[in-house]
């Protein structure tokens, strides 16, 4: 489905963003694994959590839906093997997860995914699990992954040269399993939702600067859980307020966990007006309203000290940062080009076809800002790649005439009614 969109005068109003990835996956996984009944409220039902509720169903949990909450009896730690393979679709944080999972069970399975996952290195997690005694076939490290797990699997003290909380998080969740204390060191720290769910479930779990260690458990204890909002979908609608004139916008019940807030940091310091309210703690994630408005920005530059904690919203920021008077400087951000597409090829092609000046490195690019510019009017390609179909379609509202977004319906894997939210918020 392709769409298209035009410069709007200002939004406005109240709004609510769909509940967070990342914290589905997870208390999805670990609720499959608990001894008992979760109730988990305000899920994410998007394309990537619905592959991780499938694929927990094939592995023995009772899952129920409800309207907007998930009803999860667990199997226990110990799976029940699948029929059939297990289908991740597009879901990059699906397989590596449930890959830690499986490596710790007496079975043999099967990962594969589409076309775009199957094309995205798995090599980072097979390295450590394979150091922890499990088998793995695959061609040359990419999907179809097969998996023979083991048990116990041997307890590692695992340095990663790189900050990846799915890395992380397959190490830890294999550590349950594990004959002693599992180590993961990094050498920045990467958002944490896994460790604070892990504590929540009463796994044994310490944390140290960037250093994580887990000790294996006889069983995880359910939980009630209450989603916050997805701070990666509330920064598209944080950044139309701040670029388009007149604009003023509250996302309610969005969540700010320290490790993944450098998109807000980093957006105040280029002088944008954003305000936080009703502070909170929800299910262990702070959470908080936030407002933003009409704001004049000045350029900024990031690198790999910060870099883990934005991730997923550069491509938004980076349209920002076209916006804000000076030249920006994005490094540190190789981590892009192993994306549902390569963010920094993406993002600096598309960019050039707005009339944005835009220079791409080997980990990032450099933006020349124009506060008054005015984008071209043309046909752009999402690569079928959520958060660049999103920032793209920020873009038409901030500054186009015409602008016409190839396979929007991409948007799906994250945020299924992100543009039905842009209608009621556009004048």
């Amino acid at each position: 489905m392709n769409i298209k969109l035009s410069k709007v005068s200002k939004i406005c109003g109240s709004i609510e963003v769909p509940a967070d990835k990342s914290i589905t996956h997870r208390a999805v996984i670990l609720s499959s694994l608990a001894d008992g009944v979760s109730a988990i409220k305000n899920y994410l039902p998007s394309e990537d959590c619905l592959r991780t509720i499938e694929i927990c169903k094939q592995l023995g949990a009772d899952i129920k839906i409800d309207g907007n909450n998930l009803y999860i009896k667990g199997y226990g730690l110990k799976l029940q093997k699948p029929n059939s393979v297990l289908y991740a679709g597009n879901s990059g944080t699906t397989a590596r997860l449930i890959s830690g999972i499986l490596a710790g069970q007496h079975f043999k399975s099967e990962i594969a995914g589409d076309e775009s996952l199957s094309k995205r290195d798995m090599k980072r997690i097979i390295e450590p699990l394979s150091q922890m005694g499990a088998v793995f076939e695959s061609a040359k490290g990419f999907l179809p992954l097969s998996i023979e797990g083991k048990s116990p699997l041997k307890a590692i003290k695992y340095d990663s040269d790189k900050a990846s909380a799915q890395v992380k998080s397959a190490v830890l969740f294999a550590g349950l399993y594990a004959d002693g204390i599992t180590e993961y060191r990094e050498p920045i720290k990467s958002r944490d939702h896994s460790e604070r769910a892990l504590k929540s479930f009463g796994a044994d779990i310490k944390i140290d600067g960037n250093c994580a260690s887990i000790n294996p458990i006889e069983k995880l204890n359910p939980q009630n859980i209450e989603i916050c909002g997805d701070l990666s979908s509330a920064a598209f609608f944080i950044a139309a307020s701040v670029l388009i004139e007149n604009s003023e916008l509250t996302i309610k019940n969005v969540g700010i966990n320290p490790s993944r807030d450098g998109f807000l940091r980093i957006l105040k310091t280029m002088g944008a007006d954003i305000e936080f309210d009703n502070i909170r703690e929800s299910s262990g994630e702070p959470v908080c309203d936030i407002k933003a408005r009409h704001s004049k920005l000045h350029s900024a530059n990031i690198d790999a000290d910060i870099v883990p904690s934005m991730i997923d919203e550069i491509p938004i920021f980076a349209l920002l940062c076209a916006k804000a008077e000076g030249i920006s400087k994005i490094s540190g951000a190789k981590e892009l080009r192993a994306k549902e597409s390569d963010r920094i090829k993406s993002i600096v092609g598309q960019f050039k076809k707005l009339g944005i000046e835009i220079e791409e490195s080997e980990d990032g690019f450099e933006i020349c800002g124009k506060p008054d510019g005015k984008f071209n009017s043309c046909e752009v390609e999402s690569f079928f790649d959520h958060r660049i179909a999103m920032a793209l379609s920020i873009a038409a509202l901030a500054g186009a005439d015409d602008m016409i977004i190839k396979d929007a319906h991409c948007v799906a894997i994250s945020f299924p009614n992100f543009y039905g939210v842009l209608k009621e918020i556009c004048l």
